[in-house]
């Protein structure tokens, strides 16, 4: 099967000594807290939804509230249980805006919340202007009430100590992404060969006859597809790598398997490198039309993790 270096982050961060970790939703929040166990704050960005009521009690969660509706559900049905709260400094997303904070910031004070927290929206391009307005109303929003504060995502971040206050939030970063340029790269995702085959001048590999051999050639075909997350974009756009040789992918990324051109190798390749320390994430998009965080994200279950200690 293929293998993919994507650690499940929480485990090895909670071994390091972090204490707060942020999920999308509860139901990844069980996961967590089942997989860590009692102890570290377990944030819910998409807030006390309906229905989360017993996850949130039972597991000790902590909603991040993102609006008055749900602010007034989870003061009702879990009074004194934590949350935080999300303010709106401009992305206009999610978060309580600005002229409602100022209407139930006393009310939510002095409930007690843990964190305050909001999300930049232009973070990867430093110069844009909607980071020193974001921070600005970051800042008018929150100074002098006495809660921490999280701003700052893995962009935030890089943009210095002054995004940074008393909590941040790494996510791609962690893996090596964009916009943490000089990251390590710390993702593998190698892909098994099934079968190579010649291929004579004029025949077509793959579906729709989409790439014609010039030349005599050698395709091998790989045990992975969109089905594993890799995108139909990149047909005739991406790179395999047998060590360091790149090898172009040549014809329709199916549903279970790719075809390479590895006519140029003196010995037959038994696996190709699509991640690794000749391509990165960002590479990979790159080729694709889209961003690191969505091949990050799309890697499917079929794919077999396998998890390697940092050394150094």
């Amino acid at each position: 099967m293929p293998t993919a270096l994507v650690p499940p982050a929480w485990r090895a961060l909670a071994q390091a000594g972090a204490r707060r970790f942020f999920v999308a939703m509860a139901e990844e929040g069980v996961e967590v807290r089942q997989a860590l166990g009692p102890g570290p704050q377990i944030n819910v960005l998409a807030g006390h939804m309906p229905g989360d009521t017993e996850m949130i009690s039972d597991l000790d969660l902590t909603p991040i509230l993102n609006s008055l509706e749900q602010i007034t559900r989870h003061l009702e049905a879990l009074p004194g249980h934590p949350f935080g709260v999300q303010l709106d400094t401009g992305m206009n997303r999610l978060g309580v805006e600005m002229l409602e904070w100022q209407a139930v910031a006393p009310i939510l004070l002095e409930a007690g919340p843990v964190m305050l927290l909001s999300n930049l929206a232009c973070a990867d391009e430093p110069d844009h202007p909607m980071n020193l307005a974001q921070l600005e109303a970051f800042h008018e929003m929150t100074d002098g009430t006495g809660v921490p504060r999280s701003l700052s995502a893995t962009g935030g971040i890089l943009l210095g100590p002054q995004y940074h206050f008393d909590l941040t939030r790494p996510g791609i970063g962690l893996y090596g992404g964009r916009p943490f340029e000089m990251a390590e790269r710390v993702l593998t995702l190698t892909l098994p060969v099934i079968q190579t085959r010649e291929v004579a001048p004029g025949e077509a590999v793959g579906y729709g006859a989409a790439w014609e051999a010039e030349a005599p050639a050698v395709i091998a075909t790989l045990h992975s597809g969109y089905a594993d997350g890799l995108q139909r974009s990149l047909a005739g756009n991406a790179m395999l790598w047998d060590g360091d040789t790149p090898c172009p992918l040549v014809g329709r990324v199916s549903m279970d398997l790719l075809t390479v051109d590895v006519t140029h190798l003196e010995e037959m390749p038994k696996a190709l490198d699509i991640l690794g320390p000749y391509q990165s994430v960002d590479d990979l998009a790159d080729a694709a039309g889209t961003i690191g965080y969505e091949i990050l994200t799309r890697l499917g279950a079929r794919l077999h993790r396998r998890y390697v200690e940092a050394r150094g």
